[in-house]
């Protein structure tokens, strides 16, 4: 099969365009960023720019959609509307130009809010940031395009919500996590009482592909690698594998712990750059994270790394022997 990848050279990126080759598929990559591991097929493009998506999609029999604005101090804001539900609207407008009938996307868990209890796929969105608000309305845009339901257009519209994923060279909230644990900077906010799902990247590669051979139609699912972890079994899990045994300072509140981050938040603005902490990292840390994935189960799907080996693997990798690199 020919795929288009658009915003392949970041970290989901760059593990599916290496699954998809492997397996013998024709890829393509636009994006923004040149592709370390993959500049053979790279072509430096905004998804924004319907020239640069028309190019790409020309010739390819499904595109992944990848690309997307999701830090979460962008700037300015209107960029997450501008890149996810702009971005989103092009590719659909372009997918039905050149006649590409299937279409990957990733959305997120954010689209759920926070401290809900395990939502589903049919769970009323509560998204708390920008960056879930506007994932949901590309979603929308992208069920335009596939038709309504039980309308057979032939198109296929595979949508994936994954929670945070982590792995190998990944520089997110996990890395933060572990990089502080074995930095003995790590301070605990909250009870630890909370679950975290997580996903870890290799996992999330291969579900994608999945979505390549997927009946028409469109397809909504939740992904998260089980069991979910607290807080606290996540903290002592990577202690473990750090070699960090010594305690750590008592817990402080999470009434504290996000006054502080409004503290760093005011700073950040002073001095015109995003910190480590920040009001809503110390919420996210401390709220319930997890997710219903009994329709992912009901897909068959048997995810090639168990959590914890997943997690142990990405130590080992970024922490060789618990030190932290230079």
């Amino acid at each position: 099969m020919t795929v288009a990848v658009v915003g392949g050279s970041g970290f989901i990126g760059t593990r599916l365009i290496t699954l998809l080759r492997q397996a013998g598929h024709t890829v393509s990559n636009l994006d923004l960023q040149p592709s370390a591991t993959h500049p053979d097929v790279t072509t430096i493009g905004d998804v924004r720019d319907p020239d640069a998506v028309r190019t790409a999609l020309t010739g390819a029999s499904a595109v992944v959609l990848l690309a997307a604005a999701h830090r979460d101090d962008v700037r300015p804001v209107s960029e997450y509307e501008s890149v996810n539900v702009g971005g989103a609207r092009v590719v659909a407008e372009v997918a039905a130009q050149t006649g590409v009938d299937r279409v990957v996307f990733t959305s997120t868990v954010s689209v759920y809010g926070l401290d809900k209890d395990r939502p589903s796929e049919t769970s009323p969105p509560d998204p708390f940031n920008e960056y879930g608000r506007t994932k949901l309305v590309a979603e929308s845009v992208l069920e335009e395009w596939v038709g309504q339901p039980g309308r057979d257009t032939g198109r296929t519209l595979f949508v994936v919500r994954p929670c945070v994923v982590f792995g190998e060279t990944n520089r997110g909230n996990v890395y933060t996590l572990a990089h502080q644990l074995a930095t003995g900077r790590f301070l605990f906010v909250g009870d630890g009482r909370n679950h975290k799902a997580m996903a870890y990247v290799g996992n999330v590669a291969a579900f994608l592909a999945t979505g390549l051979t997927a009946a028409p139609g469109h397809h909504l699912v939740n992904y998260a690698d089980t069991p979910d972890l607290s807080t606290t079994e996540l903290v002592e899990l990577m202690k473990s594998d750090l070699g960090r045994h010594q305690r750590t300072l008592p817990p402080i509140p999470k009434w504290l712990g996000l006054a502080a981050g409004h503290g760093f938040d005011a700073l950040a603005w002073l001095v015109r750059r995003p910190l480590p902490i920040s009001a809503v990292r110390i919420r996210k840390f401390c709220a319930e994270t997890t997710v219903d994935t009994t329709r992912l189960h009901q897909t068959g799907f048997a995810p090639p790394f168990t959590l914890t080996d997943a997690l142990h693997q990405t130590l080992a990798a970024e922490f060789p022997d618990g030190h932290v690199p230079a």
